[in-house]
């Protein structure tokens, strides 16, 4: 990689483009009857996502970014599982109907935190209140340090499909400097377990630009990691963000390595990554050759949600929460963030939204865009403009930034076509952000494009 490409693009904040517009860009939610009224609009049979955030861990591990509180004892976490289940009623009630789920993801936090019957409950009153698919996909994010194997059991009778384990760094020095130790023996204590359990199907996150990391530690991780053989790996920059998230202060920021260190970091992971018989997908993420998120990659078909790439195709998510986001035909939803008004408006028995935003045809334009840029690493401007009756004139002439990286020699724009130099993989999230109309207005933070 070049110091003069590294220096001009590698220290630029970006979204991860996991929806457009972006979180930061809702607004309070004046009217939660619309939130009622899009519920009640999801076509009949339609395949519908789930997202359930679980907001508890027992430990703050210093770089996450994510909504969570901590806690000693158990019942705070049995409270917030019966909210969960009031909320399913509210929105079967506003539905008046089955939403026919066909996937459901547990975010955290740590979501193995509840008691292993506290979980199949709450399955069992998800499939009771809101109906599911025939075939249905669960995924959970697990914390490997604390999954014991009454709960990998419980995951299993659940009718969990895929399990996502965070692992972050093996580098014990780096495992100081973050707040989490957590050993390669205890990770792969609860794959055997989840393996068990009859859930094959793994992916692991790996972490880099952490501090004190290495191109060697982080070579050292993956080959760790690989040992284990999960079907799948993410691997995300670490988005410092001390003003957003006070207990990155904890992190000691002179630890941290530039945007040249980082992109080596994450190149070395890569190779290590390819040389063990995975795939690149899109910007983060790699897979075995034989895994659905390949077989989407190559077929067009991939996607990017709140959860990054995924397979999943369905058109509508109800989130289920504290903070949790939905997305629909008309527009985003998200439930209020801090737990004691989140359990406020459930306990009262109302719909929990506090924030939203309302999709324009230019939204949708703009958000299927930047999907297929950050999915395929190209798009035909003019076909999709077209589909969304638009001319694709406007969206490249005077786009500086795209102008910027082509003359860099980074993109290629043949016609209407526009296609990202795979050798400069981590100009994707710039390349994106040429289709986004609301990004000067932010005024938050965002991690590194590298």
């Amino acid at each position: 990689m070049s110091q003069t490409i590294m220096a001009k693009y590698g220290e630029a904040r970006l979204p991860r483009y996991t929806s457009y517009p972006t979180a930061p860009h809702f607004g309070p939610l004046e009217d939660v009857a619309a939130y009622r009224e899009w519920i009640g609009a999801i076509p009949q049979g339609e395949r519908t996502s789930l997202y359930l955030h679980v907001p508890f861990c027992r430990a703050m591990c210093w770089y996450c970014g994510c909504h969570t509180t901590i806690t000693r004892h158990d019942q705070p976490i049995a409270d917030y599982v019966d909210l969960l289940q009031r909320e399913a009623e509210l929105v079967a009630q506003a539905r008046n109907g089955s939403l026919n789920v066909g996937e459901i993801h547990f975010g955290g936090g740590t979501p193995t935190i509840m008691q292993p019957a506290a979980l199949t409950g709450l399955m069992d009153a998800l499939r009771e209140r809101l109906g599911f698919a025939e075939k249905i996909n669960v995924a959970i994010e697990i914390d490997p340090r604390t999954l014991t194997e009454e709960m990998a059991a419980a995951l299993g009778a659940a009718g969990v499909t895929r399990a996502s384990l965070g692992v972050q760094s093996f580098d014990p020095v780096v495992q100081k400097a973050i707040n989490r130790i957590q050993s390669v023996e205890s990770t792969a204590l609860a794959v055997e377990r989840l393996r068990q359990a009859g859930i094959s199907a793994l992916s692991f996150d790996l972490i880099y630009g952490l501090p004190h990391q290495t191109v060697k530690s982080c070579v050292e991780t993956v080959r760790a990691a690989v040992a284990l053989r999960p079907d799948r790996l993410a691997v995300f920059g670490y988005a410092h963000v001390p003003d957003f998230k006070k207990h990155q202060r904890m992190i000691d920021e002179a630890a941290l390595p530039d945007a040249q260190g980082r992109n080596e970091q994450a190149e070395a992971i890569a190779q290590a990554l390819v040389a063990a018989g995975y795939e690149r997908i899109g910007l983060d993420h790699f897979a075995l050759p034989e895994d659905d998120l390949c077989i989407a990659g190559r077929t067009g078909r991939l996607h990017r949600n709140f959860q990054g790439y995924t397979t999943d195709e369905c058109r509508t998510l109800v989130g289920l929460g504290a903070s949790a986001i939905g997305k629909f035909a008309q527009g985003y939803v998200q439930n209020a963030v801090p737990l004691g008004l989140y359990a406020n408006r459930i306990g009262r028995g109302l719909l929990a939204a506090a924030r939203g935003y309302g999709l324009t045809a230019e939204d949708r334009l703009r958000a299927e865009l930047i999907e297929r840029v950050m999915c395929d690493f190209s798009v035909d401007v003019d076909a999709v403009a077209k589909r969304h009756g638009f001319d694709a004139g406007p969206l490249l002439s005077d786009n500086a930034t795209l102008e910027a990286l082509r003359r860099d020699g980074l993109i290629e724009i043949d016609g209407a076509t526009l296609r990202v130099d795979e050798r400069h993989r981590f100009v994707v999230r710039i390349a994106a952000s040429a289709f986004d109309a609301y990004l000067a207005a932010g005024g938050r933070a965002f991690s590194k494009a590298a």
